[in-house]
């Protein structure tokens, strides 16, 4: 059973989180932890009780820390944990966009200690960045994939599971390895193409007036953090490129249709094109 949660970070995701567990567990003991001030007064006047930029006030007593700070700042935040709490019995969790990266560089430091690492990833969020962007039902119907490459406990897993769940997500399990090959996909991938959309198509900047919805709706991710999905793409670099060595074939039959008046293939690929968006 969960009693106290130790959320490190308090950007978007990390501060949705906080106030989904304030809204939807109330029982729950619940501390943010930040390293600047100003991001935890915020959270303090969106309704987050307790803040702390103390790390070892914010972790000594949690069942479950969840890291949602970029990968790169998870090394160093796990490092300090373990070197301060190695024999406490404590569950480490992540929101990071990547799976394999952080099982690989956690699950060494945390070897030999009493502390377990188990992969989340809430398939939510926005282009906006930071506590203030944060709002409660950010998590509401989303999906949040669950990596377990330590093999920690079936309970544990379980535990976990049912706290996703309680803030209003639907959990799937998934490899390590699956989950950066598929979110590449459907994440990354989006976020590459929206980048390019804005780029080729607002070239020139006296045409930006005449974009409409369809622009709008086609680069919004776009105006996300760069220096965050930076090191997103990077991390996930091979399975995204698979997904890009895809789309570029994929334009290049595109091309050859316009090239030869090919309508009837044109049509063909837009309607599959159309049924698979329907999926969703």
């Amino acid at each position: 059973m969960i009693k106290r949660v130790s959320i490190l970070g308090p950007g978007l995701l990390g501060g949705s989180i906080a106030l989904a567990v304030t809204k939807h567990m109330p029982e729950v003991d619940l501390v943010l932890w930040g390293r600047r001030e100003q991001p935890l007064a915020v959270a303090r006047e969106m309704g987050v009780s307790q803040t702390s930029t103390d790390l070892y006030v914010a972790v000594e007593n949690a069942d479950l820390v969840i890291l949602a700070t970029p990968v790169g700042v998870m090394k160093t935040l796990v490092s300090q944990i373990v070197e301060h709490f190695p024999e406490k019995e404590m569950l480490l969790t992540d929101v990071g966009s990547v799976k394999r990266l952080p099982h690989k560089e956690i699950g060494a430091l945390i070897e030999g200690s009493a502390l377990e690492f188990i992969g989340s990833h809430p398939m939510a969020g926005s282009e906006k960045t930071g506590m203030e962007a944060a709002f409660v039902s950010l998590l509401d119907g989303s999906t949040c994939l669950v990596t377990n490459e330590a093999e920690v406990s079936e309970t544990k897993v379980e535990m976990l599971e049912r706290f996703w769940r309680d803030l209003g997500c639907k959990t799937r399990r998934m490899t390590a390895e699956d989950h950066d090959y598929a979110v590449a996909r459907v994440s990354h991938f989006p976020h590459i193409l929206a980048s390019v959309g804005a780029s080729v198509g607002l070239a020139f900047e006296d045409i930006a007036e005449l974009c409409g919805g369809g622009m709008r709706d086609t680069t919004r991710v776009a105006g996300g953090d760069p220096g965050l999905w930076t090191e997103i793409l990077m991390e996930n670099s091979d399975a995204l490129q698979r997904s890009m060595r895809e789309s570029i074939a994929d334009l290049v039959k595109l091309m050859d249709c316009l090239e030869k008046g090919d309508r009837e293939q044109m049509y063909d690929y837009l309607t599959e094109a159309k049924k698979r968006r329907e999926l969703i």
